[in-house]
């Protein structure tokens, strides 16, 4: 495993991460939807019709197949017969039953293109019950096959997985608790070396800009002296979230990580936590020894076509990015922190999505066993814990 990173020293260098964009490129989604035509007729009113002997609510408790709409699968087809398409739709099928080990439905002795329809209504809802990242599915043309591209994501919600580091500072200088403290400081460093989670106390950093505003906010106050609470806050997560960074930064942390977590005795309940996350985290560092948070994010979510500009690409966000509500920062409590999170909240609210990790499948004969969300998954769980262990 390479533990061996530029640690943060002067805070010269920026973490921002670019999104990968070597996703495939979806093309020509096949759609099926229903339009009724207007009809056109006398305008006298239609005789009413009722039946001649009472009737029962039976059909309530009917289940009734799935609306067929034309245009989930579009009749850009031209000369191409349906027959092939058929075919090549059942051979997808058969890849994403057996990749996704769920049983589709019989639909071969429907006519076509009905038979489609109901197998796509089939499988999304298998999908949506059985895939913990399942995010949409369609059929689409790749070249000259038609085939199922599935989407999964990771679901973050509105979570801020802010990891504070005044706490773990607080727990190192405990001599009861420092073992514990050295083990949570080895999955610090796995987090900020190797999972690339950005850190508040370096330039080009997301809160590294939202405490520096602060500070200009304070100076700029003519009512605040030096002995305001807020300003002596400032002060201190400077000053701890550099003696912090340094120790995160350093690569004997990970070095060390599988001695301490073999050697650790706890001897409560938290240490016994500090141990199940730290054993957690140094699974995942061995499972993925060199796997970044972002491996798999898309800038604003989007596959980039290759017609644009890298400029323009990365000209404007318009979805909540991924170091901006994931990194360490100093501290969940005090006056600092309320300000912190109203600003944050106050931009996040102008955005009407969030960047999370994002892959996509198409079925069509080619190899996917190397793609999927476990990282990711995981990572999260971990971040989660972390941050509730810490605060």
């Amino acid at each position: 495993m390479n533990a061996t990173k530029d640690h943060i020293g002067n805070h010269s260098t920026t973490r921002r991460k670019k999104a990968k964009t070597t996703a495939p490129t979806v093309e020509r989604v096949r759609t099926m939807d229903e339009s009724d035509e207007k009809q056109l007729g006398s305008s006298e009113r239609p005789t009413e019709i009722s039946s001649y002997v009472p009737t029962s609510d039976a059909f309530l408790k009917t289940c009734f197949m799935p609306k067929l709409k034309e245009n989930e699968i579009t009749a850009k087809q031209g000369k191409r017969k349906s027959a092939k398409t058929e075919r090549d739709f059942y051979k997808s099928l058969s890849q994403l039953a057996m990749h996704y080990e769920i049983t589709p439905i019989p639909t071969q002795h429907f006519n076509y293109p009905y038979n489609i329809s109901l197998s796509l209504w089939d499988i999304k809802r298998q999908l949506k019950s059985k895939t913990e990242n399942w995010d949409n599915i369609r059929v689409i043309e790749k070249g000259s096959k038609t085939c199922f591209a599935v989407q999964e994501r990771c679901n973050t919600g509105t979570i801020l997985y802010y990891v504070p580091v005044r706490p773990l500072y607080q727990l190192l200088k405990n001599k009861a608790h420092r073992k514990a403290a050295c083990l949570l400081l080895s999955v610090c460093s796995y987090l900020y070396r190797i999972a690339d989670i950005p850190y508040y106390r370096q330039e080009g950093t997301y809160l590294y800009g939202i405490y520096e505003m602060l500070t200009d906010w304070m100076e700029q106050d003519e009512e605040m002296d030096d002995s305001h609470n807020g300003k002596k806050e400032l002060q201190s997560a400077e000053i701890i979230g550099d003696i912090m960074g340094q120790k995160i930064s350093d690569p004997h942390n990970l070095l060390f990580f599988e001695q301490r977590v073999k050697g650790f005795r706890p001897k409560d309940r938290f240490e016994k936590e500090c141990l199940a996350l730290a054993e957690k985290a140094f699974q995942l560092y061995c499972d993925y020894p060199n796997e970044s948070i972002y491996r798999n994010a898309h800038y604003n979510n989007n596959v980039k076509s290759n017609d644009v500009d890298e400029d323009d690409y990365y000209n404007e966000e318009t979805v909540i990015a991924m170091d901006k509500y994931i990194s360490f920062f100093a501290e969940s409590e005090g006056l600092i922190y309320d300000n912190l999170m109203d600003t944050i909240n106050n931009e996040f609210n102008e955005y009407a999505e969030t960047q999370e990790p994002m892959i996509f499948k198409s079925f069509d004969g080619s190899n996917l066993t190397d793609k999927n969300l476990d990282f990711e998954n995981r990572l999260f769980k971990l971040l989660n814990e972390l941050c509730g262990l810490l605060n």
